[in-house]
């Protein structure tokens, strides 16, 4: 028997979040335990006339070989830098993707070499700038989500029953009386109002118990994300002006990256850049990355995060940057659709609450407070 409220996130993937039509070459990355969404995105895909492609990698889909364990331990300095073929192909030409996480180990990389990892990061940065490129134009209508497995539960410190939970309801498809597509398109109305609050202005000051930055989002722009690129969304975000950002930071939650688990993770901005960094745990791996390229060190994205769905921290970064009371600071890598300029390898994402004695204010006026807008 088909479990409905997988139907029903192949449902919004397909309808809403990609939109596939007659035509459509539609590239599906996963793994092996995400077979149940899968097999749902295929039917579904063909049913609306696309054409359905399968990329399956065995152990991880960091470096776009298949095998991120096996390739980071015996791949020499040209293979490490052999830009990956299908993926590039797809992403160049194809008309969606729909990648979804389904790691049965999170931790496959973690002790593996971190000098071959970022020099894979460079290798696959054109792949990675023509998914924002020409998805910043809809030519190319990507969507990345996650099927609940064994490790992210564990990671998440939750059963496997109660992570599948926590996952379909942040993603609106729980609630089978409900129209999950209905739900998203409620969603992209709220946000487009504190989109619209944020419109032309410049200077943002936020203020709590772990931050103090200012910043510049003069002439970008706010992408109000829906679902249309994650599922599950929920939050605003932008670009921020790269040589504004002055302060500091205090991350409130651990930051994970390719299975390695940064804790207490502070900065401090210059002139846009970060330059101070300090961690209680893996110092040593944030400080490789911030020395990945020149871009590693400004920032890419400042977001808020809208979905109340989403509490728990759970150290899976598609959900923890959605969670509703938070805003994040992302390093590295902007998205063009924003106006943001900065280029890199990475793109690392820092959260930090706003619940208790958090406040933003734009141009002077106070728009959010306690984990809240005041709109």
């Amino acid at each position: 028997m088909s479990n409905p409220r997988i139907e029903r996130l192949s449902r919004v993937l397909v309808d809403y979040s990609t939109q596939i039509g007659h035509g459509d070459r539609v590239l599906i990355e996963s793994e092996p335990p995400a077979e149940p969404l899968v097999r749902a995105l295929f039917e579904h895909i063909l049913k609306n006339g696309g054409h359905p492609h399968l990329l399956v990698s065995l152990s991880g889909m960091v470096t776009m070989t298949g095998m991120d364990d096996v390739f980071l331990s015996f791949a020499d300095e040209g293979q490490i830098s052999f830009e990956p073929t299908f993926y590039k192909l797809a992403y160049e030409n194809f008309e969606s993707r729909i990648r979804i996480h389904s790691a049965s180990n999170t931790k496959s990389l973690t002790n593996l070499d971190q000098t071959k990892k970022s020099r894979r990061k460079k290798a696959t940065e054109p792949v990675l700038e023509a998914q924002f490129e020409r998805g910043a134009t809809k030519e190319f209508r990507w969507v990345t989500t996650l099927f609940p497995t064994s490790a992210y539960a564990q990671d998440a410190e939750m059963s496997l029953i109660e992570f599948e939970d926590y996952v379909f309801q942040a993603c609106h498809v729980a609630d089978l009386d409900e129209n999950p597509i209905a739900i998203w398109k409620r969603v992209e109305v709220e946000q487009g109002r504190v989109i619209e609050a944020l419109k032309d202005h410049d200077r943002v000051e936020i203020k709590g118990p772990n931050c103090d930055l200012t910043l510049s989002i003069k002439g970008r722009t706010f992408v109000n994300a829906c679902g249309k690129h994650n599922m599950p969304d929920g939050e605003v975000y932008t670009g921020p002006v790269e040589e504004s950002v002055e302060g500091w930071v205090r991350a409130t939650y651990p930051v994970v990256s390719g299975g390695n688990e940064i804790e207490g993770i502070e900065l401090k901005f210059k002139e846009g850049r970060a330059v101070e960094a300090s961690a209680s745990k893996n110092q040593a791996f944030l400080e490789q990355m911030l020395e990945t390229d020149p871009g590693a060190r400004y920032l890419g994205e400042f977001a808020i995060g809208t979905n109340y769905d989403i509490q728990r921290h759970t150290r899976n970064i598609l959900f923890d940057e959605k969670i509703g009371g938070t805003f994040h600071i992302a390093l590295g890598a902007g998205y063009p659709e924003t106006g943001s300029a900065n280029k890199s390898a990475i793109h690392m994402d820092l959260l930090c609450s706003m619940r208790e004695g958090g406040e933003i204010a734009v141009d002077g006026d106070v728009i959010y407070r306690e984990g809240a807008f005041l709109l």
